[in-house]
């Protein structure tokens, strides 16, 4: 095996002693996401917190006004969810983060153990789950496919579904005689269609768009015998919204008016919507009522909310962040009064500095310079995010500050196949992944350095997941651009990566490229960064977890090994973990050891 040199992490990262303790300090200042609640038993709420320096999950009991830590695991825990009495906490068990496992659940109250949630189910990846009082849907998909099991009553967990395809659990009504399932039968995971069965997985009803047209069951009226579904379609290029009556078959389109993509939840009453109205990276909130169609705002700060919901009273709650200002649990009561609701004890994170937006053609970038910083060209990270179905918005990112703390300029682009900008611009990578959004990176790093933002010398390549699979393939051709990449967890081989890599993400690429490597080898070849591995020129970082599920370790050593074999200038810093880390501290290792490496490169 090649011995590959390892990153330095320096500690401290930063001379200056204040400067060193600010950019820490975003990272350890306690967070938590927006609090779940038990449907019957609304004072109980779960939430996620790093307060104790590791990601886990949270029970809060609104009537007591105490917090508890449940889970307390070496590498973290990210899923969670509440019984609708509010009795149980259930939570998912893998381990070191490789995403592989199963359901557990242990009481509300603090005291009791954690056991195996349902009888019956088979460990794999999680693909859904629904808690009722007497129905439990659960999803798992392994290489095998995607298995989803109903356990009834507390008995053992049957089989009511089982296709080779990926799919999962997606709804259960009130009354708990229906499950929404998603399915890609048809063959494309990034379009699915939805089938309705009973808990006994007897077919109800069935819905799809056909070819290229994704739905997505949100989720069941919260009326009890009310079995009317919400869901999101894409019919005119877009997300957009309707109900779905299941028992009659009939559907009525939600049309808004509003620019940009929208998603949506019910009011208590399920007379109204929530919408969240997504445009140009940032959010805004709406009350959509039913019967009049008539559309109010929601009084809310400018920038982006990460999610929402509406308590039974009426009360909004959202999670909100924007790039200057660190993120916050904030409500929105019945009266109209804005405040925050749930801020865990702490430090608070310093703030940063406000994002820009730059169009160049059709492309939207986010950019932002140093607080304070002289004109002219700077050092710049393009830092380019995953996905690839995903999007850079207007929110808080310490990873983001800490750059601009070192002096560097930042860019995100939000390169065709991004979300938020249409089914269109997000489709627009298919048969050709990789290669497209690096044409528009290349249109915004050409903007950069022809408006005098960026210095053409000191331009940096940075990205994890699919951002760390562009970063390679942007060193490998496009490498007179770079005078560095970092790629954290990134697709380094693709033909080794889709070998390795989970069932689900072997479904997606399949989606994404038009097919399997068997069936398309010189298309995966094209789009893989091994592929272009000897004409890297710039020193790269490459970061990896022993135990990713989704970015396999193997690909990434035949990588480095090419990388070796020619001398290159590379260092490695591999991490006991899955795909990223739930651990502060890791983190921040990592982090250091990224900035590090680009202070001394360049």
């Amino acid at each position: 095996m090649t011995t590959h040199p390892t990153a330095e992490v320096p500690d401290p990262l930063f001379a200056d002693a204040e400067a060193d303790a600010r950019w820490k300090a975003r990272f350890t200042a306690p967070r938590v996401s927006l609090p779940g609640w038990a449907d019957d038993a609304p004072d109980r709420s779960l939430y996620l917190s790093n307060s104790s320096g590791v990601w886990e999950i949270y029970a809060w009991d609104r009537a007591t006004g105490t917090h508890r830590k449940v889970t307390d695991r070496p590498n973290g825990t990210s899923h969670g969810a509440l019984s609708p009495d509010g009795r149980a906490i259930w939570w998912f068990a893998d381990t070191d983060g490789d995403e592989f496992g199963t359901w557990v659940s242990e009481p509300f109250a603090p005291g009791g153990d954690a056991k195996p949630a349902v009888d019956g189910v088979q460990a794999g990846y999680p693909a859904g789950l629904e808690i009722g009082h007497e129905v439990v849907a659960v999803g798992a998909s392994t290489d095998d496919g995607t298995t989803v099991y109903v356990s009834r009553a507390g008995g053992p967990a049957e089989v009511i579904y089982a296709h080779e395809n990926d799919g999962g659990v997606s709804a259960l009504s009130k009354d708990e005689t229906l499950v929404a399932l998603a399915h890609s039968e048809h063959g494309d995971n990034r379009h699915a269609a939805l089938r309705v069965v009973t808990p006994s997985g007897e077919k109800v009803a069935e819905k799809w768009d056909g070819p290229g047209k994704g739905l997505d069951a949100i989720a069941f009226s919260p009326v009890r015998g009310d079995n009317r579904l919400l869901v999101g379609h894409e019919r005119r290029g877009k997300d957009e919204l309707l109900i779905w009556d299941v028992a009659a078959d009939t559907e009525t389109e939600v049309v808004v008016d509003l620019p940009g993509e929208i998603s949506a939840d019910w009011y208590p009453d399920a007379r109204s919507l929530l919408i969240v109205h997504t445009f140009q990276a940032r959010n805004t909130l709406h009350r959509y009522d039913l019967a009049t169609g008539a559309l109010s705002t929601l009084d809310t700060p400018h920038g982006t909310i990460g999610n929402a919901g509406v308590r039974p009273d009426g009360a909004v709650e959202y999670s909100w962040s924007s790039a200057a200002r660190p993120g916050v649990v904030r409500v929105l009561d019945v009266a109209g009064e804005d405040r925050v609701l749930l801020e865990p004890p702490g430090h608070k994170a310093p703030p940063s500095v406000d994002l820009d937006d730059v169009f160049v053609g059709d492309v939207h970038a986010l950019v932002a310079r140093p607080a304070g910083a002289p004109d002219g060209p700077l050092p710049t990270v393009f830092h380019l995010h995953g996905g690839p179905h995903a999007a850079d918005e207007d929110r808080f990112s310490a990873y983001r500050a800490v750059w601009l703390d070192a002096g560097f300029a930042v860019v995100h682009v939000n390169y065709r196949g991004s979300t938020g900008y249409g089914s269109k611009w997000r489709d627009a990578i298919e048969g050709r992944p990789g290669l497209t959004e690096l044409e528009d990176v290349a249109a915004v790093h050409d903007w950069a350095v022809r408006t005098g933002f960026a210095d053409p010398a000191k331009c940096v390549v940075s990205g994890a997941s699919w951002g760390g699979y562009l970063s390679l393939l942007a060193l490998g051709t496009q490498p007179e651009l770079w005078a560095a990449g970092v790629a954290g967890v990134p697709v380094a081989d693709y033909l080794a990566a889709y070998a390795d890599e989970m069932e689900p993400l072997r479904a997606f690429d399949r989606a994404l490229f038009g097919g399997s490597p068997e069936e398309l080898p010189d298309l995966y070849r094209e789009c893989s960064p091994l592929t272009y591995v000897d004409a890297v020129r710039a020193p790269v970082l490459v970061l990896a977890g022993e135990h990713d599920p989704r970015c396999p370790i193997r690909q990434i050593d035949n990588y480095l090994d090419r990388l070796a074999a020619r001398g290159a200038a590379y260092e490695v810093y591999r991490y006991e973990a899955g795909h990223g880390s739930l651990v502060v501290a890791e983190t921040i290792r990592q982090t250091a050891a990224e900035v590090a490496f680009v202070q001394r490169v360049l």
